[in-house]
């Protein structure tokens, strides 16, 4: 405290200010002491108020009859998950030496768009309509994806939230918002999961999926325990192991083979990640999940191709995690080896998940299609795609970018 502080009476006498001075000295410490402790307990109950979720967000265990057809997989080894293809999950060291962190620190990639994403919001009629005959596709941002496929709806990974992480103040945070709320989505037929890392399984999402549609929920092996801790009733979870198929109204669901991990606290890999086959009477959908490259595709594809459309993981990459995240390119290959007619690229554009430019993924991708002879829509966040008539991709991205 200072001297100037104290009213002029307390500056009478050279004692009462040395008595003063010293008082104040001691109260001082005790205020600085008091603030640090305020201080303290203070940022205490901020991160207690931020962790508040992230128990309920980190799910389920499975366990009883779920673990024990898990240990029944031939995936699941020693309590755990294993990949078809010995796969590297742990960051590594790019070529030439240069780690992550100072890749993040001093890269001079421009990881966010400059400008806001154009965002197409469907309108209540589309909404309102029953779903198209044929195969249409509305990507709604990441892996999120709004598929119909004759006259059913099937939602693919559905992330509404702010953030893909267990706590609403940290984390990834959206870099365009989403096309549509979660209310106004119309009725779907199927959920499906691919894995249950965060942005691709979100809790409020599924909560209020699970309140609002009376639809089944598909997941791989194990990751029903999520669901179910959230309040989605056991009789609406079908888990599968690759290769397994479910049928509901009227669409066969396969789960296939990835070359991935999983895990919400770490990567344990205590439940299954997948890749998905939609089949109608005569039209079929792949969806890679996340996925490295690996030779299953050429499988998928002999086993359940040719596809009307293929939903293809193109984002995300780095030379540090080169097993888990297919580049563009590896995307256009996998596209061909399951056979696929037009292809889509999702994983992009909404989350800063890697340390490439935002639109790096979409022109890699433009540029080994053209060079393999493949057809690319590249829909807007909430754009529909006919299938059957698909729009010429017009370069959206690049006035953002």
């Amino acid at each position: 405290m200072s001297k100037n502080y104290l009213s002029d009476e307390v500056f009478r006498s050279s004692r009462l200010i040395d008595t003063v001075t010293a008082s104040s000295a001691r109260r001082s410490v005790g205020s600085r002491s008091l603030f640090t402790a305020l201080a303290v307990t203070g940022v205490a109950a901020s991160l207690a108020w931020a962790a508040r979720d992230i128990p309920s967000a980190l799910g389920g265990r499975p366990a009883g009859a779920r673990l024990d057809r898990m240990r029944q997989s031939p995936r699941y080894h020693d309590g755990a998950f294993r990949n078809e293809t010995p796969t590297v999950t742990v960051p590594a060291s790019a070529s030439g030496g240069r780690s992550m962190l100072s890749e993040l620190l001093f890269g001079r990639q421009r990881r966010r768009p400059s400008k806001p994403v154009p965002v197409v919001t469907p309108t209540l009629a589309e909404l309102a309509g029953p779903a198209a005959p044929g195969v249409r596709t509305t990507w709604l941002g990441h892996a999120t994806v709004l598929l119909e496929i004759e006259g059913r709806r099937v939602l693919f990974d559905p992330v509404w939230s702010e953030r893909c992480s267990p706590s609403s103040l940290a984390g990834p945070r959206r870099l365009h918002p989403v096309p549509l709320e979660l209310g106004a989505l119309p009725k779907v037929d199927a959920v499906v999961i691919s894995h249950d890392h965060y942005d691709h399984l979100d809790e409020t999402s599924i909560r209020t999926l699970a309140r609002l549609q009376e639809a089944s929920f598909l997941v791989p092996l194990g990751v029903g325990a999520h669901l179910e801790r959230w309040g989605v009733p056991a009789a609406r979870i079908v888990e599968l192991d690759w290769d397994e198929t479910a049928t509901i109204a009227g669409l066969g669901f396969t789960a296939t083979a990835a070359r991935h991990f999983s895990g919400r606290l770490r990567s344990d890999n205590s439940t299954l990640w997948a890749s998905w086959v939609i089949a109608g009477a005569e039209r079929k959908v792949f969806y890679t999940g996340d996925s490295g490259y690996f030779e299953g595709y050429t499988t998928i594809g002999a086993a359940h191709g040719p596809f009307d459309l293929t939903l293809i993981q193109i984002g995300a990459y780095a030379p540090y995690w080169p097993d888990i995240h297919m580049t563009p390119e590896e995307g256009v290959a996998a596209h061909v080896a399951v056979n696929g007619g037009l292809l889509v690229p999702v994983h992009w554009g909404t989350f800063n998940l890697a340390l490439h430019d935002w639109a790096e993924p979409v022109e890699r991708l433009l540029d080994e299609a053209a060079e393999c002879g493949v057809r690319v829509a590249v829909p807007r966040p909430g754009e529909a795609v006919d299938v059957d008539a698909p729009r010429q991709p017009d370069g959206w991205w690049r006035s953002v970018a």
